[in-house]
């Protein structure tokens, strides 16, 4: 994919739904009582993944439009379960299903089957699930087996880990609480909560009692993970407004981000929709400062960390980036593939083991890069292109259909 670059980007942008709420919108209506509509669905590979897998179970999901219908079953039946690409398919429901006892075999695609999972299968074994890996990465075997309830505290701060759990102890006998070291998104308690469970937070623990959930309309908001590239944009080159994009603040480490690093924004239409805040965003071209962020701040920002590199590749100073070791197992390194992509277009970045270091420079000269087939590595990318002086090409550009289909169209209109 050829990338032009821009003197100017403005425009206001519909962004698609949210891939983590589409995610578990889908998943747990599937295993609830009754039948819901979800509607602003993203429906992007990964979120099919997900869909596939509940039909597997024993679900009906239907996609109808810009639509998904789902009639939910109790009762799961055992299943092979191909997650594709999804990380989050497939350890969202390795907790789902050891809560249903039923056997079960979870593959995905040759980078899903390099990605870790014991950070999974190890927590639910403390509830008494049998579940196996191999060498800690898929396929991941799940044998059916009764489940307590148990206390459980992770090392790292993960709203994937968190909710496999959480979602174990729906069929857990006594409840479950799970204790992380700084608080993670919360899509799962929330959606839970609507559907009936019996979710209680208290600081970073949470605690979930056995029940039945029943099925939810869900409205899906736009996904601020996706928005983020065009609210960049705006901050580099003009003025954008990404409409009805989820702000829920574990969700929002990006505008605080943006508030360390000068840019101007503002959240206008603010309103709730399904128990989601939701705001239009918008973002005006600013003069970028160097930013720090520490492991503190990771958690609600994970997704962002490399179109956030691209940002401090054009803010004046030196930028540092720390407690980031979760990048080294995403779809890829992405701190060595986020350090690579900006040098390619001519950014001056040093991979650490576990972030950057960036030295802003005013312009950058554009040029080719490898996405790796790693959506955030391309999308980050074309946006350091646009706003750099020549532009340049994409390898394996199509890899951005997994969470946001239609990217390049959205980003030639600017």
């Amino acid at each position: 994919m050829k990338i032009l670059p821009h003197r100017t980007f403005c425009g206001e942008f519909a962004i698609p739904g949210d891939k983590s709420i589409t995610h578990r919108a889908i998943m747990f209506n599937a295993a609830a009582r009754g039948r819901a509509e979800i509607t602003g669905a993203l429906l992007g590979e990964d979120c099919l993944s997900t869909a596939e897998c509940m039909r597997a179970l024993g679900a009906r999901v239907e996609v109808r439009g810009g639509a998904v219908c789902v009639e939910g079953t109790e009762k799961f039946r055992d299943a092979s379960l191909y997650c594709g690409n999804s990380g989050t398919t497939m350890r969202l429901l390795m907790g789902l299903a050891a809560g249903r006892a039923i056997n079960a075999c979870f593959t995905g695609d040759p980078s899903l089957s390099g990605r870790p999972m014991e950070r999974v299968a190890a927590p639910l074994r403390l509830l008494g699930a049998d579940i196996t890996t191999e060498n800690g990465k898929p396929p991941v075997t799940l044998r059916a087996a009764p489940l307590h309830g148990a206390d459980v505290k992770i090392s790292v701060a993960s709203a994937q880990v968190k909710s496999a759990i959480l979602l174990a102890g729906l069929g857990a006998r006594g409840e479950t609480s799970v204790e992380e070291p700084f608080r993670s998104r919360d899509h799962t308690e929330r959606m839970l909560a609507a559907m009936g469970a019996d979710v209680r937070v208290s600081g970073n623990t949470v605690r979930i009692a056995p029940c039945v959930l029943h099925a939810e309309d869900v409205t899906v908001p736009a996904d601020i993970s996706s928005a983020a590239y065009f609210m960049a944009l705006g901050a580099l080159l003009g003025e954008t407004v990404c409409k009805n994009v989820g702000v829920n603040p574990t969700r929002t480490g990006i505008l605080r981000a943006f508030s360390r690093m000068n840019v101007q924004y503002a959240l206008e239409n603010e309103r709730t929709v399904c128990g989601e805040p939701v705001a239009d965003i918008r973002v005006k071209k600013s003069a970028l400062r160097a930013l720090t962020l520490t492991r503190e701040d990771i958690p609600s920002l994970v997704d962002e960390l490399p179109l956030i590199a691209v940002l401090c590749a054009f803010a004046e100073g030196e930028s540092v980036i720390s407690g980031a070791e979760e990048l080294r197992v995403k779809e890829s390194d992405r701190i060595r593939t986020t350090a690579e992509m900006l040098s390619a277009v001519g950014a001056d970045c040093t991979a650490t083991p576990d972030g950057f270091v960036i030295r802003g420079r005013e312009r950058l000269a554009g040029g080719n890069i490898r996405s790796y087939k790693d959506h955030r590595i391309a999308m980050s990318g074309a946006v350091a292109l646009t706003a750099s002086d020549g532009g340049g090409e994409i390898a394996d550009a199509e890899c951005v259909d997994i969470s946001f289909p239609g990217f390049y169209e959205y980003l030639r209109r600017g």
